[in-house]
């Protein structure tokens, strides 16, 4: 016997009370059984399940899925990052139908799903590159001059390297450009507008003899400038990691919609986006190892533009609105602004979904035209 409650009436003429429960015991057969629900709604994305078809839709306006997503080439779940890509594949507790193929036809670096372990071996001598010359080593592909009056190449990587000035500040000693070829553009020791207080020889190799003959730091940031535009109203893609202290350094503006900055790039952020390292990026993305000894600005610019060159290239379909009930969306900013979600599929939710961030793989497509 179990303790059941049992409802309590009262009647009065012809009116019927609710009056409260009563404790009674009864045979565990006698409680009727009250039916479940088992429909979930779940997002074709990232596979999250909710009861309520609302809460599902909440979910995917707040996680802008989209084609730009990093996705699992074995079960086609999209992540927000690359980090999370790896942990779903091969971290410690990744999807084992998932870990299993990756093991066997995954490249460990750019995470693709190759047709086979043959394929796999082909693909990774391209995918795996080899550490940029040292820049003492290199030859300058033209001076500074001539690319002010040559826009051929419509994006410069730029690398820095920092001193210590008072106050714990930055203060840029010797920078480097190069274009898409990974030829020196514009390479110099920068005399610093303020005293040197550390010149981090352990990292930087900089020592007060290198700076004596330098290019003074205002010529610096009229030469800069001069490179990026070219005569030119629009400038060129600026490509680097953390550009904001870089440009701060020099103190000089640059558009928003022309940097490329691969510590804020968020496919290339950890799960928290949080920055990684540009010595973590590469050796993680690019297969080789930078900041060894001396930080080089040379290898640093070079590894920046070969990480922007890997996104630009990745195949992402053409977002097109499709003639469902999602046109109602055409000119509108934010279509989850319109109740017409409520009407539509899940999967026509996603297709009307957008990336919170500007994936670079459309600077490719935009050349394409």
């Amino acid at each position: 016997m179990v303790l059941a409650k049992k409802p309590i009436f009262s009647c009065y003429n012809s009116n019927i009370r609710f009056i409260g429960y009563q404790n009674v015991e009864v045979e565990p057969s006698e409680i009727p059984l009250q039916p479940l629900s088992t429909t979930r709604h779940k997002c074709p994305a990232c596979y999250k399940q909710c009861k309520e078809k609302d809460h599902i839709i909440e979910h995917m306006r707040t996680s802008h899925h989209s084609v730009h997503d990093p996705k699992c080439g074995v079960c086609n779940k999209h992540c927000k990052s690359f980090e999370s890509l790896r942990e779903h594949i091969a971290g410690t507790l990744a999807k084992v139908s998932c870990s299993s193929v990756f093991a066997e036809r995954g490249c460990i670096l750019c995470l693709k799903i190759c047709s086979s372990v043959d394929s796999l071996n082909e693909h990774k001598e391209t995918c795996r590159l080899t550490t940029p010359q040292p820049i003492e080593t290199v030859e300058m592909h033209r001076s500074a001059d001539e690319m002010i009056n040559i826009r051929g190449k419509e994006v410069v990587a730029i690398g820095c390297v920092m001193v210590g000035g008072g106050w714990s500040q930055e203060l840029c000693a010797r920078v480097c450009l190069v274009d898409e070829d990974e030829k020196i553009i514009f390479q110099t020791y920068v005399l610093p507008p303020t005293p040197v207080a550390d010149y981090r020889y352990e990292i930087t190799g900089i020592t007060e003899e290198n700076l004596q003959n330098a290019m003074p730091w205002e010529e610096v940031r009229e030469r800069i400038p001069q490179i990026l535009y070219s005569g030119e109203p629009i400038g060129r893609v600026l490509v680097g990691h953390n550009l904001e202290t870089n440009l701060r350094c020099l103190k000089l503006s640059y558009l928003d919609h022309l940097q490329r900055d691969t510590a804020t790039y968020q496919p290339l952020m950890k799960t928290n986006f949080f920055s990684h390292s540009l010595k973590y990026l590469t050796k993680t993305y690019l297969g080789y190892d930078i900041q060894v000894g001396f930080h080089d600005p040379y290898q640093d610019a070079v590894s920046a533009m070969r990480l922007y060159k890997r996104m630009c290239s990745q195949d992402h379909p053409m977002v097109r609105v499709s003639n469902s009930p999602g046109q109602c969306f055409i000119g509108c900013s934010d279509p989850w602004t319109s109740v017409a979600h409520e009407r539509m599929t899940i999967e026509e939710l996603l297709a009307i979904s957008r990336a919170n961030y500007e994936c670079w793989c459309l600077d490719s497509q935009e050349s394409n035209y």
